[in-house]
């Protein structure tokens, strides 16, 4: 049985990956600060008890641990919990994020308020910093280890694209180059690490911008029609299950993957059984102003 820690679980990719292990029969320890008595700095509605739910109802079993990864104790006390409940760490997902309502999308960094911006560099990457420091050596006690670092978009396209702006862009490109980092240290030690992006996500925060719901997501499509290339968190939860499940796996370690891409090396499909390949559009549809057209991408 794989036993998997998903490090920010509470809600959108991270939620979708727990539960993508779990139909997977994995036993899967979900992580976050808001518990169905306790609410984090977000003041979001998701809970890490409903994505275990959601876990166990997958086929696996959902262990919801509230942490603050960027309290030492707390992961040390998490990681120590896992070794003495599961003796081991097969899989490691860093997906900690936390920022969304920390960053300016139209002001430079002398404009944007700076102690938001310091804060996004702690949640988004001392986070991970922290969290691989007390998980890897037990994902490393046995050979055949998986590290997930999830960020937004791909070392291509973020190396000639800026993301937004200063504090996102430099978040989004440490987490690559942690990933690259990591590969190097895991690698030789029996271990894959590797980085990760979904496509134009439908978390709960993008269906609540735009005004629908996973049901209806195609309505918001007459305000924005390149959303027609969006993919549920299920999408990069089954590209992270099917890496879990390759025992091929070592193959990717360093790499830059994306949810699209390995959907046409794996063969899974997003919810509505379409694969679709975001970050190819976005290349060469949306970046390039041509009209919204998903014909050949999805």
């Amino acid at each position: 049985m794989t036993i998997a820690l998903v490090a920010g679980a509470t809600r959108g990719a991270g939620r979708g990956i727990a539960a993508e292990l779990g139909a997977i029969g994995a036993t899967v320890y979900v992580t976050g600060r808001t518990t169905r008595d306790q609410q984090s700095e977000y003041q979001r509605p998701e809970t890490i008890e409903e994505t275990a739910e959601l876990v166990t109802r997958a086929g696996g079993h959902g262990i919801a641990v509230q942490a603050d990864h960027l309290d030492r104790d707390q992961v040390r006390a998490l990681v120590e919990r896992i070794d003495r409940e599961q003796g081991r760490l097969d899989v490691l997902v860093n997906n900690i994020w936390g920022s969304e309502n920390l960053f300016s999308w139209d002001k430079p960094l002398w404009e944007h308020d700076l102690d938001d911006g310091m804060r996004m560099l702690r949640l988004a990457i001392d986070t991970h910093i922290i969290t691989s420091h007390y998980a890897l050596p037990l994902l490393l006690r046995n050979e055949g280890g998986l590290v997930v670092e999830m960020t937004d978009g791909t070392a291509d396209y973020n190396a000639v694209n800026y993301r937004v702006t200063f504090f996102y862009d430099l978040v989004k490109s440490s987490v690559l180059r942690m990933a690259f980092g990591l590969s190097k240290e895991v690698g030789p030690r029996g271990a894959t690490a590797v980085a990760l992006t979904p496509g134009w996500l439908r978390s709960e925060l993008m269906l609540e911008h735009f005004g629908v719901t996973e049901e209806t997501w195609r309505d918001a499509l007459e305000s924005e029609p390149h959303f027609a290339i969006s993919e549920s968190p299920a999408y990069v939860g089954r590209a992270v299950a099917a890496l879990a499940g390759d025992p091929d796996r070592a193959r990717w370690n360093g790499a830059s993957l994306s949810s699209g891409g390995l959907a046409q090396v794996y063969g899974f499909t997003d919810v509505d059984g379409s694969r679709p390949d975001a970050w190819r559009y976005i290349v060469e549809v949306q970046d390039a102003g041509k009209p919204a057209d998903i014909t050949g991408y999805r």
